[in-house]
């Protein structure tokens, strides 16, 4: 909402870019910070037996939120022209942001409570007083720790390449046809959000590592396919192809990745462990992967950074094949009293 009000640089000189540029470091903080909590509060409420399939729907939300921001900006391109557009319309976008963000505290602040009744019970009763600290994270759950940042390294810069980059190349691949570019990003991203269900009911049949597996060999193989031909293209349907096929790949990833995170950890470090994991990894890999890719453009080395991003997903699929197991009993199946991954 602050981003939507405030005055304009004719107006209040260098602090207005210097308001947007601290009001984006909130989101990315708040963001970052609601992960951990998010990932662990639905890997926790679900049933075993369909816990992959609740745990997706993090994904959802979070792809969700990338469609409602493409489908605004269809409602604007339609209803103003450029200049408009340029100059108050870009405004409507964060204000409406603004007052979602409102409904969004008030369910945030009415959830109900992930843990069991007995665990509940437990420390009510003054049985169970651990709290997780990042001293004890760090110390005691280094290995999980790193298992979480290698998981999430190649992962999440994956996610920024294709859900990101990938629109923004297709905008410039039509340039003169904004409309075209937005509905090619708006069905792809229907798309992605669509399938990661799918993708969680998949690995509560077969496990979550197969997911990971077939995300770590695409991703390895599509990138450079995706990153070279992409730009090239000026075809709608052949433009969406190539975006859907990257898609379902890295719904292997997507679909999954915070209940793999989650089961690395016991409950009282399991927020903490698989926040940290993944804001390192997400601050140095993902949020970057758009400035590095812009810069490596102007300078005619695109395929630098495919190579990086492959490079990136090559050793998260080492970390897939060698440290991660279809596990018999994982934390969360010990802690709600039996097992079922396989």
């Amino acid at each position: 909402m602050v981003i939507a009000l405030v005055p304009s640089r004719g107006s209040i000189g260098m602090a207005a870019p210097i308001v947007l540029i601290l009001c984006r470091l909130v989101q990315g903080f708040a963001t970052g910070g609601e992960y951990g909590t998010s990932a662990t509060y639905m890997s926790e409420a679900a049933t075993r037996e369909r816990r992959g399939f609740f745990s997706s729907f993090q994904y959802v939300t979070l792809v969700g939120g990338h469609v409602l921001a493409q489908f605004t900006l269809l409602i604007i391109l339609t209803v103003f022209d450029t200049a408009q557009v340029h100059e108050f319309g870009w405004r409507i976008a964060f204000a409406t942001g603004g007052v979602a963000a409102i409904v969004v505290y008030w369910l945030r602040r009415t959830m109900d409570e992930s843990l069991s009744e007995e665990q509940l019970a437990a420390i009510k009763a003054g049985a169970d007083t651990s709290s997780g600290s990042m001293r004890e994270l760090l110390t005691r759950y280094r290995k999980p720790l790193l298992l979480c940042f290698l998981i999430t390294m190649g992962g999440t810069l994956a996610f920024y390449t294709y859900s990101v980059n990938a629109p923004a190349i297709v905008k410039a691949a039509y340039k003169d046809q904004a409309m075209t570019a937005t509905w090619i990003n708006l069905a792809g991203l229907i798309f992605l959000m669509l399938l990661q269900p799918v993708g969680g009911i998949i690995s509560d049949k077969v496990g979550r590592k197969p997911l990971l597996l077939f995300f770590g060999f695409g991703g390895v193989v599509y990138t450079y396919v995706l990153i070279t031909y992409l730009p090239q293209v000026h075809a709608p349907i052949v433009s969406f192809l190539l975006v859907a096929v990257s898609y379902v790949l890295l719904t292997g990833y997507t679909s999954i990745n915070a209940l793999v995170k989650s089961e690395l950890f016991p409950s009282h470090v399991r927020a903490l462990g698989v926040g940290v994991g993944y804001a390192l990894a997400n601050s140095v890999f993902g949020g970057t992967a758009p400035l590095i890719y812009q810069a490596l453009k102007e300078h005619d080395q695109v395929p630098l950074f495919i190579g990086y991003v492959t490079v990136c997903i090559a050793i998260s699929l080492v970390v897939y094949l060698f440290f991660l197991k279809n596990k018999s009993q994982t934390y969360l199946d010990r802690e709600q009293g039996s097992a079922f991954n396989r």
